[in-house]
């Protein structure tokens, strides 16, 4: 992935030298809370709001990205290449993007969501508009869900980015309105599947910009990004956890919808081709 001539965003919050003090944290590593909590159709908040109590132990403000840091300049230059896309997708339809913030953090943090956890993985919080990851996730990424590699990375903050975007287009308060009026919990479901796969979608178009402004992608770029999305559809993480996949408890996609839908950004790399709520099929 090139992004060497790509400017770096300064909306990044540099929390990794801030502590939290006041209950018991819950460390990287655990993937189990990952899947019970986003896979298995829990509320995310709930678990964010386990730690709703803690605060800060450090009046520190977050800090600048240091010049020696590669992975945190990595993070600023995706959020850069994110906002430059974005901007001008707004920007042709007659409106202006305010940009997302990106919170780098270790361990948990203080969200308006409540307490971000670091087993919960990258998560966008719709209260503050900030996108959060605890960097140790990319880790769990190459070890536990053999998806390494740069245009992994980026492809999973451009997700949360594109969840930003449903926020402010107000598709994500109308699917919170259709669950809560869902006939049945699987229902409920299915709508935060549709929202998910169009996140996905939202990423890559996302590619399908950032490549045609900047030649981004290398070789085999594309195929880092579709092991990614596979590694992390339901089917496939509940199989890992429990050996069999239960369709009715889907909360993201198959991986092959998710394979699908960003398959589907990076193509056409229209917003209205991400419509998957109207979509025939998945």
């Amino acid at each position: 992935m090139r992004l060497d001539n790509q400017r770096e965003s300064s909306n990044v919050e540099d929390r990794r030298h801030m502590r939290v003090s006041g209950g018991g944290g819950i460390g990287i590593g655990t993937i189990v809370m990952v899947l019970v909590a986003l896979y298995f159709g829990i509320d995310p908040s709930t678990v964010l709001n386990m730690g709703k109590g803690l605060s800060q132990s450090t009046s520190q403000e977050s800090e600048a990205i240091p010049e020696d840091d590669e992975m945190g300049q990595f993070m600023a230059k995706v959020l850069g290449s994110t906002e430059d896309t974005w901007g001008k997708v707004f920007k042709s339809a007659g409106y202006d993007y305010p940009a997302p913030k990106l919170v780098l953090f270790r361990g948990q943090t203080n969200t308006a969501c409540g307490t971000g956890q670091a087993a919960m993985g990258p998560f966008y919080c719709p209260g503050d508009k900030k996108v959060y990851i605890d960097l140790a996730f990319y880790d769990e990424m190459k070890n536990r869900f053999k998806a390494p590699g740069d245009f992994a990375q980026a492809y999973v903050i451009a997700h949360e980015v594109g969840h930003h975007v449903q926020n402010l287009m107000g598709t994500s308060e109308k699917i919170q309105q259709a669950r809560q009026s869902a006939r049945n919990e699987a229902q409920a479901k299915q709508y935060s599947v549709l929202l998910e796969l169009q996140a996905d979608c939202y990423a890559g178009l996302w590619a399908h910009h950032a490549d045609g402004a900047n030649r981004i992608l290398e070789a085999g770029d594309v195929e880092e990004a579709m092991r990614a999305a596979a590694a992390i559809g339901d089917d496939a993480l509940q199989k890992q956890v429990q050996g069999y996949a239960v369709p009715d408890s889907f909360t993201h996609g198959t991986s092959e919808q998710r394979m699908r839908w960003f398959n589907q950004g990076l193509k056409v790399g229209d917003v209205n081709k991400c419509d998957t709520f109207s979509a025939a099929s998945l």
